[in-house]
């Protein structure tokens, strides 16, 4: 197992939203390798409780390893959309102060060949954040039509050539010549005509294919609705997106929970009775120049926040 390092982002940020000496009961909800948990459990109260959940097993055996013997830590493995279930069976649904999002992938996840999210180390065609169950990339992608795969490519990949990619994935898989990720990346800087001078030509069809295979749009959906549900009023809920798909999802997510119910333009409707679920904590955040040249994969990070009105 490759134990690269994981260096969390905006830590300071974090702990100036998420204040944790004034938390009982704080959710990590993508663990990853515990940066975030490590930073905020060392200014909890000493009664306080924290959970750490994460859809991967690697990061779970990591979670008990450093964190087994830990007082009022519980660990979970689970996605997004079993928030509510494991925080019910830990009764504590309804009664947390603060929940964090890290969303993407992360260094030990990038950097491990085995997993097979990146293009820069040659291994299998996986890309599960969760390795013990569903279909690998290659598995997903032999079962994908290819009028779906375009669709996928475009939408989350925002790969403009995605019918030609999507094109000679399909013939590559119907002549058994597409294995692993060198494959997949010799393949699609194949089909494209033009490069972009900033970004590897195969960045936006392997983040496509992980988003798939790993149903991230839906799960962080699901996550961010379940985690409204589980805060406690005055509850906080953090968000640190890597791409503009997840952001955009949190980004309307807080601005429409913000706005409260919905009702047709032409009903005059008095501001009490949009009942608004959260309040937006503040802008979105970056990292700063010194963050970004300490670690440079924390570039594309936006941080957002909000608080449970109710």
């Amino acid at each position: 197992m490759n134990h690269s390092q994981h260096i969390p982002v905006m830590i300071e940020e974090l702990l100036n939203i998420v204040n944790p000496e004034q938390c009982q009961t704080v959710v990590d909800a993508t663990y990853g390798r515990g940066g975030h948990a490590t930073a905020i459990y060392g200014r909890l109260p000493s009664d306080a409780r924290m959970v750490l959940i994460d859809r991967d097993p690697e990061a779970i055996a990591h979670a008990r390893s450093v964190w087994q013997a830990m007082k009022r830590v519980d660990i979970v493995q689970a996605p997004f959309s079993r928030l509510d279930e494991e925080l019910k069976t830990l009764k504590l649904f309804g009664k947390i102060d603060a929940i964090i999002f890290d969303f993407g992938v992360s260094s030990p996840q990038l950097d491990n060949p085995d997993r097979g999210f990146s293009f820069r180390h040659d291994g299998p065609l996986d890309m599960r954040m969760d390795n013990s169950s569903g279909p690998t990339a290659l598995e997903w992608m032999m079962r994908v039509s290819e009028k779906k795969l375009v669709q996928v490519l475009w939408e989350y990949g925002e790969e403009r050539f995605s019918r030609a990619i999507a094109t000679s994935i399909k013939q590559a898989i119907s002549n058994g010549s597409i294995q692993t990720t060198r494959d997949l990346e010799q393949l699609v800087v194949a089909a494209q005509p033009f490069r972009d001078r900033h970004k590897h030509p195969a960045t936006r069809t392997f983040q496509a294919i992980r988003i798939a295979v790993n149903d991230e749009v839906s799960e962080i959906s699901q996550g961010l609705e379940l985690a409204i549900e589980a805060l406690a009023p005055g509850g906080k809920l953090v968000a640190i997106s890597f791409h503009s798909i997840e952001d955009r999802i949190v980004k309307r997510f807080i601005r429409n929970q913000s706005r409260g119910n919905f009702y047709p333009p032409e009903i005059p409707v008095p501001k009490e009775m949009m009942h608004p679920r959260l309040r937006q904590i503040g802008k979105p955040l970056k990292p700063g120049t010194e963050e970004i040249h300490r670690n440079p994969r924390s570039r594309s990070a936006v941080f957002r926040a909000a608080q449970k009105v109710a």
